[in-house]
């Protein structure tokens, strides 16, 4: 009786060691060819067309000729950004991830991403056709690659725009918005004249830092605590500036008029989401942000009209960052090799950007007269994650002005001298966590105007100094004085 136990144990242990072993291999057996195991951790929920793409054309496409089996996590983007910290930190078997770079040397040091230029230089020349090298500057440190810029397109201005439902702009009676007090105009006689919508998607407060600041800023360290000065080349801590203020009581403003509702700071990670309703007058915008959104709002509201605005245009434009959102491999990716190739091949030709954006041509999309007409109302992989200028279509319901105008964006920018600055946060970790709280629990409500300023906003700057920003303030200047000597 026992020697029949022992073997029923023996035969089910052998069983798990099998099914954990097939699970947690680098290849898979397919039609008695090899595969190698592919993970991509993706922001986002899954559509019942995307499974089935992925299962099914998307598979076989990258068995043909890539030989690889891609599997692809979903994390929904309420939980994204602390889902991939938690699974990166246990050393899950990612192998490719995307990261809105929010602080490259922290991420370097976590080891969430490693040095990708020999795998580049390896497996990545096609993509180096349509992704030109200066595009990587924004994910270096210390002249090392860490992540391929997920995208390549006119930039300048970066996060500063607002995109407005300029239907309703007009059935206001304006035309327009080129400031903060154009913005509040607006929310107000939609709020009278349209009860049903409810008002911004978004408190869009680094363009209003824009409109409020006499020296124009680039966001320099994590959290939004440091900025760069444009004209006088120093670091700033961002909170105790002018701008931050007239932008808090600007908000503030807004809240006591009820035109802001408490969503956009408890749900702020929402607020396309939200303009994708239909119900809302605005969203933090970036270039060609209408054409992103446009057919998801008008799903929900088919008058719909949306149009891109730069607060105070009058303000220089400057080139503050080259990929600023990227693809990264972690440090501990079971299969770094295929996370470029897969890269390398999206970017390879037009019918592969097109196939793993858009879907199956004549079933998902079709182009016509050079204009992308979508099928399926489904998003592949998301268009703006892998834009690419090289390859870019628009579709028709895009005016030629949108287009014109995205085009041409640059032509008259200025390059930041701060372009390609990553702040190494090494010796002021604790410090850094320590803002990073205060930013958080304090600042980020007074920013949105939910706490009154004249009360809040003294006791949130005595926990700041308490932090201490001013040695992090420090720490930042003295490196970006070292990178600033080293480019001259």
């Amino acid at each position: 009786m026992k020697r029949s136990k022992m073997l029923i144990f023996m035969v089910a242990a052998l069983l798990l060691t099998s099914i954990l072993t097939s699970c947690s291999g680098d290849t898979k057996e397919s039609g008695g060819a090899k595969l190698e195991k592919l993970t991509i951790l993706y922001p986002g929920d899954e559509s019942e067309r995307m499974t089935d793409f992925l299962k099914n054309e998307f598979a076989d496409k990258m068995a043909t000729e890539l030989g690889l089996k891609v599997d692809v996590i979903f994390v929904p983007w309420a939980q994204y950004w602390e889902q991939k910290d938690i699974m990166l930190a246990a050393n899950e078997p990612i192998d490719l991830y995307w990261d809105g770079l929010p602080d490259l040397a922290a991420m370097v040091n976590k080891k969430q991403t490693q040095p990708l230029d020999e795998l580049i230089e390896k497996y990545g020349q096609d993509m180096l056709k349509v992704l030109p090298m200066e595009q990587f500057k924004g994910a270096m440190l210390d002249g090392k690659i860490h992540g391929i810029p997920s995208s390549y397109a006119p930039s300048s201005a970066m996060y500063q725009l607002v995109a407005v439902r300029q239907d309703i702009l007009e059935a206001v009676g304006m035309s327009e918005v080129k400031s903060a007090d154009d913005l509040k105009k607006f929310a107000t006689l939609a709020k009278e004249k349209f009860p049903q919508m409810k008002g911004p998607a978004d408190i869009v407060f680094k363009p209003l830092t824009r409109n409020f600041a006499e020296e124009q800023y680039n966001f320099i360290a994590v959290e939004d605590l440091i900025v760069f000065g444009e004209d006088t080349k120093k670091a700033y801590s961002y909170y105790e500036t002018e701008a931050f203020q007239e932008v808090a009581k600007f908000n503030r403003s807004m809240y006591e008029a009820k035109l802001y509702n408490e969503d956009l700071t408890i749900k702020y990670n929402e607020r396309d989401t939200r303009m994708q309703t239909g119900l809302y007058l605005w969203v933090e915008g970036s270039l060609g942000k209408e054409m992103e959104i446009i057919s998801s709002i008008k799903a929900n509201a088919p008058e719909a009209k949306v149009k891109t605005y730069l607060l105070a245009p009058e303000k220089p434009r400057y080139i503050t960052a080259t990929g600023g959102e990227v693809l990264s491999v972690p440090a501990t990716a079971p299969n770094p090799e295929a996370a470029i190739k897969f890269v390398n091949w999206l970017y390879k030709s037009q019918d592969n950007y097109q196939f793993a954006l858009y879907g199956v041509e004549g079933k998902d999309f079709e182009v016509v007269d050079g204009r992308i007409k979508k099928l399926t109302a489904n998003e592949f992989f998301y268009e703006w994650m892998f834009r690419n200028k090289n390859y870019q279509l628009f579709g028709p319901d895009v005016a030629q002005e949108s287009i014109d105008n995205y085009k041409s964006w640059d032509d008259n920018a200025i390059v930041s001298a701060s372009l390609g600055f990553r702040f190494n946060n090494e010796k002021v970790k604790l410090v850094e966590t320590a803002l990073k709280e205060v930013a958080g629990k304090d600042m980020a409500a007074i920013r949105s105007g939910f706490v009154d300023f004249e009360t809040g906003y003294p006791k949130a700057i005595k926990k700041l100094k308490a932090a201490g920003i001013d040695k992090y303030v420090a720490e930042v200047q003295r490196q970006l004085d070292e990178f600033l000597a080293n480019k001259k």
